[in-house]
């Protein structure tokens, strides 16, 4: 109804490794001692956080890290005070306490959830937190000489687990983003990022966790200093080509679109190109290959690990390798079984991905970078006027606000300004990300599904493959909802996008019926159609798959997905309403909108078809003889009461103002429909 949405993307939480939260209880369980819920000894383990043992406090701190990953276990730990006690051994005077204390925290609220981080900023977790931060940057330097010596640099480890801590706080609650504003912590997260010469996972972290905190963050804006801007535009233009610096680059990208504001005028065009190069050039990567070629070098690493490993083995029975040997490696993680057998140990409880891994860690960062360019894009062509569609809101509402009266406005979006500044409208068009979109449109390639399906630890990719089509779809829709059609390459080139979604819908043996996927492929779907109707371009979908579709979608949970597939009915109805010959087709679609509005559970839902309706049988000799055919005047009348006392009952408490403010407006035009019905059955 009225014009179409434009999504806004909210990144979701990741850790350092650019996994999602959900992307816990997708990896292998760990092979060591398993807690359950009931069982696990909560108690004991927080009381050996006070033991004067620092191995003993480190054990405690590292086994909680574990526990709370299952988060069934996490209640047990919050009643009895577990961040209270954390809190403190963040600045422990053992720098391995401190790193595995901070790093309990960190599961802690990434596997809670926002209600365990608001409890945590409750419980003044962030004073404790931002002393380490500033004491690890403090001694970077320091550490970082030590690690030239060979030893190892704990300063900076600390310091990840620390600023992912704080980016999942501030992620996931606004009190924690406050304090991040209040205490300046701006400028311990930037040194952190400018550490990406030496330590990429912790600048990674940084640039995670600053890409948070400068979305939608007015407050913050007040401490941009060219210092800072200074900082992202040195990461922006960095030269390394592995994937982890390509998604550096990308969430600095990130970052720079969200400051966009606090740009200096004169570095404005410059920055927007670094910007937007940066997005293009990871999009140009190719995950169909990329992912197939990193698989064969973990193949073929592991291959020549285990021949080598196999050689220590027959040193160790032949007692040639000195036990001081194995001890100096014990302390970089390296053990002894009984068998006497050399094996690494994983000592880093809060990473959730193994050691070892690092083409997976490739893999995955090239994936991350891309779904964030495509968000960024995304957020770069949404407008901010709010729109009649976002239904997905709920709160309570007077139904007393009303909208002005009038008929539906049908497609009149396509004739308003573009939402797209001349400069970001250039830029899009002069790195080609129409077109680098479109291609991510595809279904993840059979190769590189094939390599996930086929290794247990790969298989986590498979989602985040998919996910980056779903949001290059979704980029797709704002896209076509905020450019001209002759910037998108035209009728020729519109037809061929309209093609290619009917394609990506109807190749497979049945329509996907992965919500994600339908939500974002029929968003996508009903903005094009709508700029072709409007241009009168001839479709190539049918009115058969246009049905098939919506029957598909009917039947997802998710109210905007139900709404789209019945906006697209709408609009390929009024369409053929226009020709000779389609009141057979007209009478189908009439039929189906009907069912809707009649017996669908969602208000929204209903109003929508409702105004599907008002489209397709609003003129013509096709749409009088099939609104005969299907008695369409006796339907909504008495549809229209019960429709009424609907709103009027389920209204309050239910729906947003936005919503009722439409379905008074559905209401409205309800009536007035039904009146031009009366007066096309008098003639």
């Amino acid at each position: 109804m009225g014009k179409s949405k434009t999504n806004k993307f909210r990144r979701p939480q990741f850790n350092a490794e650019g996994l999602s939260v959900t992307a816990v209880k997708e990896m292998e369980p760990d092979h060591g001692e398993v807690f359950d819920g009931v069982d696990s000894p909560t108690g004991e383990l927080l009381e050996k956080l006070q033991s004067p043992s620092a191995d003993v406090r480190e054990f405690a701190c590292a086994s909680i890290s574990r526990v709370v990953q299952q988060s069934q276990t996490i209640p047990g730990f919050l009643q009895r005070d577990a961040v209270r006690r954390l809190g403190p051994l963040m600045l422990d005077r053992s720098l391995a306490v401190r790193e595995t204390a901070t790093g309990a925290l960190r599961n802690l609220s990434a596997c809670g959830g926002h209600e365990v981080c608001d409890d945590m900023v409750k419980q003044d977790v962030m004073t404790p937190l931002t002393a380490l931060l500033r004491e690890c940057c403090a001694g970077f330097e320091t550490n970082a000489a030590l690690s030239l010596k060979g030893q190892k640099n704990t300063v900076e480890d600390v310091a990840n687990e620390a600023v992912n801590l704080l980016w999942n706080l501030c992620e996931s609650s606004s009190q924690a983003l406050s304090v991040f504003n209040k205490a300046g912590i701006l400028d311990v997260i930037l040194q952190c990022l400018e550490r990406h010469t030496h330590n990429i996972k912790l600048a990674l972290s940084a640039a995670h966790c600053l890409h948070t905190v400068t979305e939608d963050n007015a407050e913050l804006l007040c401490s941009m200093n060219n210092a800072v801007l200074g900082t992202l535009e040195s990461v922006l233009l960095s030269s390394q080509a592995d994937m982890s610096h390509t998604l550096l680059r990308t969430l600095a990208a990130g970052s720079v679109w969200n400051l966009k504001s606090s740009l200096p005028t004169a570095h404005q065009a410059q920055t927007l190109t670094a910007l937007m190069a940066t997005l293009s050039q990871c999009l140009e990567l190719d995950a169909g290959t990329l992912i197939p070629q990193l698989r064969q070098v973990e193949v073929a690493r592991s291959a020549t690990a285990s021949e080598a490993g196999n050689m220590e083995d027959h040193q160790a029975a032949a007692g040639n390798m000195p036990v001081e040997e194995m001890e100096d490696d014990e302390e970089e993680g390296v053990g002894l079984r009984k068998n006497g057998k050399a094996t690494k140990i994983d000592k880093d409880f809060s990473d959730l991905l193994p050691r070892g891994k690092e083409e997976l860690r490739e893999a995955t960062a090239l994936l991350t970078a891309q779904q964030t360019s495509l968000e960024i894009i995304v957020n770069m062509c949404c407008s901010d006027d709010p729109s009649d569609d976002e239904w997905e809101e709920a709160s309570s509402s007077d139904e007393s606000e009303m909208c002005p009266d009038g008929l539906s406005e049908g497609n009149t979006s396509l004739l308003s300004p573009l939402c797209l500044s001349a400069e970001v409208h250039a830029a899009l068009i002069n790195h080609n990300i129409p077109e680098k979109v479109l291609k991510k449109t595809q279904f993840p390639s059979s190769e590189a599904m094939d390599v996930c399906r086929h290794n247990p630890t790969w298989k986590i990719l498979i989602k985040k493959m998919h996910r980056v089509q779903y949001r290059a779809l979704t980029c797709l829709h704002n896209m076509l909802s905020t450019m001209d059609a002759e910037s998108l390459g035209g009728a020729a080139a519109l037809q061929a996008v309209a093609q290619h979604l009917s394609t990506l819908v109807f190749s497979p043996p049945e329509i996907p019926k992965e919500e994600e996927f339908l939500e974002a492929v029929t968003s996508a779907m009903r903005s094009l159609l709508q700029i072709i109707a409007y241009m009168k371009i001839p479709q190539c979908m049918t009115p058969q798959q246009m049905m098939s579709l919506s029957e598909a979608a009917t039947c997802c949970d998710v109210v905007s997905v139900r709404v789209n597939a019945l906006a697209i009915l709408g609009i390929t109805g009024s369409t053929l309403a226009k020709e000779n010959g389609t009141a057979e087709t007209l009478q189908m679609i009439g039929n189906a909108l009907l069912q809707v509005a009649t017996k669908d559970a969602n208000l929204v839902v209903c109003g929508e078809a409702l105004d599907a309706l008002f489209d397709v049988f609003a003129d013509g000799d096709e749409a009088e003889r099939a609104a005969e055919n299907i008695n369409l005047l006796s339907a909504l009348k008495a549809l229209q009461p019960v429709f009424k006392a609907k709103i009027r009952k389920e209204g309050k408490g239910k729906y947003s103002p936005e919503q009722l403010c439409v379905l008074d407006n559905v209401k409205v035009n309800l009536r007035r429909f039904i009146g031009y019905l009366e007066t096309v059955v008098k003639k």
